[in-house]
């Protein structure tokens, strides 16, 4: 058994909200947290999520796509969706998870916006789910 909170954080495709906030807790909550993240209908990691972590220094380009599928059966401490079709979607966790819903705007899909624009919102997205994070992060201070 681990002394670490087990953590998996939801989205629609993993390809940007949930990978960037992966990314995020990973390096802000340090060791104390065991994070996951997946997709109801995974994709693949977008390249601007990972210029985006790679602007304050996190590097999140290893990562890829998963399927909530492989995780359900698995126990964690959070449940956290970052979208609202992720939450509508959720599957069931055993044990004690406890589901926190926090959504965060969907960034352009590809070629929906012009490159300066879809970065921009990354960018935004990066630091509206940091900001988060780190209120997260700090409830387990002390």
């Amino acid at each position: 058994m681990t002394d670490r909170v087990r953590v998996l954080i939801l989205c629609t495709g993993n390809s940007a909200r949930s990978q960037m906030a992966e990314g995020l807790l990973r390096h802000d909550g340090g060791a104390q947290f065991e994070v996951e993240s997946a997709g109801v209908q995974p994709g693949s990691v977008r390249p601007e999520a990972i210029a985006a972590m790679r602007e304050i220094g996190i590097d999140i380009s290893t990562h890829w796509s998963k399927s909530v599928e492989q995780f359900v059966g698995q126990p964690f401490d959070y449940v956290i969706t970052v979208c609202d079709h992720a939450r509508e979607s959720c599957p069931v966790f055993p044990g004690a998870a406890r589901l926190i819903h926090q959504s965060f705007a969907d960034p352009p899909a590809p070629g929906a916006a012009s490159p300066a624009e879809t970065m921009a919102c990354f960018r935004q997205v990066r630091d509206e789910i940091r900001d988060w994070m780190r209120g997260f992060v700090a409830g387990f201070a002390g």
